[in-house]
């Protein structure tokens, strides 16, 4: 069983899972926007995208911020995912991340977009 993200109960009040793709999404998602040292028994977890937002905008630091999201999801999902590429915007207060990635198990090519508001 895979528990959906984030935690909550289904109609039955148990917990609520996920099928597998949605799964790969949800554990996607967390690297994203996981800050490292946020997680006790995992301090290196995360990506430390939400720290980048604040920084000046300029394609140097686009291309920076695609390498970071890259690499930690390639460290801490490279065993179920083969990330594609990635791409990082920032419009007004909203960061959108695209993700295109290979689920290993099933060899399907997802396009994912994620958006957090700053």
């Amino acid at each position: 069983m895979n528990i959906d993200f984030p935690f909550h109960f289904n109609s039955c009040g148990r917990t609520a899972d996920a099928d597998y793709e949605k799964h790969i999404h949800n554990l996607v998602e967390q690297v994203l926007f996981t800050s490292p040292g946020e997680r006790v028994n995992r301090p290196t977890f995360g990506s430390g995208l939400m720290q980048l937002v604040f920084q000046p905008n300029s394609s140097e630091m686009a291309t920076a911020t695609q390498f970071l999201v890259q690499g930690a999801l390639q460290q801490w999902l490279g065993n179920l995912i083969q990330v594609e590429s990635v791409s990082v915007e920032s419009e007004d207060s909203t960061l959108k991340v695209t993700v295109l990635y290979i689920i290993l198990r099933s060899q399907e090519r997802k396009t994912t977009q994620f958006s957090r508001e700053i």
